[in-house]
């Protein structure tokens, strides 16, 4: 009998033990790395903490959390190894209904075979195991959420999301308000570009026939445009090599995006062919991507110039 009741166990199992810890360690680890980031770069927007806390719990620190529990029950009750991986599997079958060679090869076997040097190996002394397994992927998304999560806690929400005339780094442009001119909601690239052409002078409605009076902003004025804490940030667009920089990294403040949107991608008026077009995110970064776009995250904002705007319509 060894310490903390294990049994002596020949090497090999001991091996086959820790390799198992160290494959559950590192996945878990990945996933609280993604995850954590993940979760302050597209998520964290409700204006409850408790629906935030409950987004980031279930949609993105979840993987990491059942790798855990897994590895935990795995170690604990070496019996229940293989039942208990071989549960999660059979869950992920029904969820991707009609499992493909790519799944079962990345994610079904590789937990089954997990799931077998758990149950023939001997991780001892199995406090580490557990302190590896737990404490190393909760580490990992504290530390990588820290900074994120700091960001997040300092923006800046006026409140305001009629139409606003942004002006600064050589750029004065008058974004459309809340409504059809700035959606919460997934659009395509098609969709955007028609909607602004098709909306009214207030910003307000979509007329019958095409107004000419918006448009998609390009993708140098939108990166001109961009904001940090409420204060245009010093963006420059490369044409050359089509890409962006910063004098600070923007954020999803006012006046441009609404804290509490799902949208974290805009639509731009620069294309490239008929089936690509560029997307620019708050934080600056900048790419080129098919027009269809996917997920509630991608919308627009249409602009139009100044000279347009009546001075009462301007916040």
């Amino acid at each position: 009998m060894g310490t903390n009741g294990n049994v002596a166990s020949p090497r090999w199992r001991v091996a086959l033990g820790w390799i198992a810890v160290a494959i559950s360690t590192l996945l878990a680890a990945f996933w609280a790395f993604w995850g954590s980031i993940e979760n302050f770069h597209e998520g964290w927007y409700f204006s409850s903490f408790w629906r935030n806390l409950a987004l980031m719990l279930v949609q993105y620190l979840s993987p990491m959390l059942i790798i855990i529990v897994l590895s935990v029950v795995a170690i604990r009750w070496r019996w229940l190894a293989i039942p208990v991986f071989g549960a999660v599997v059979i869950g992920l079958t029904f969820l991707f209904r009609r499992p493909n060679f790519a799944s079962v090869v990345t994610i079904e076997a590789p937990l089954l075979l997990l799931g077998g040097f758990y149950r023939f190996g001997y991780p001892v002394p199995r406090r580490w195991a557990m302190r590896c397994v737990i404490g190393l992927p909760l580490i990992t998304a504290l530390a990588c959420g820290a900074y994120p999560a700091w960001r997040v806690a300092h923006r800046v929400d006026d409140g305001y999301y009629g139409a606003r005339r942004i002006e600064g780094n050589g750029v004065s442009l008058v974004w459309a308000p809340e409504g059809p001119g700035w959606p919460s909601h997934y659009a395509s690239w098609w969709s955007a570009a028609h909607n602004c052409a098709d909306l009214t002078a207030d910003g307000r409605s979509l007329a019958a026939q095409p107004q000419n009076i918006w448009r998609l902003p390009t993708a140098e004025e939108a990166v001109r445009s961009l904001v940090y804490r409420g204060q245009n940030a010093g963006g420059v667009w490369n044409q050359a090599n089509h890409a962006a920089h910063y004098r600070v990294m923007p954020d999803k403040d006012s006046p441009l995006w609404n804290v509490h949107s799902q949208v974290i991608y805009w639509w731009t008026g620069t294309e490239n062919g008929p089936d690509k077009a560029y997307r620019i995110a708050y934080n600056g970064y900048i790419s080129l991507l098919p027009k269809q776009g996917w997920g509630d995250y991608w919308s627009y904002r249409c602009v139009r110039e100044p000279d347009r705007m009546k001075p009462q319509e301007v916040h």
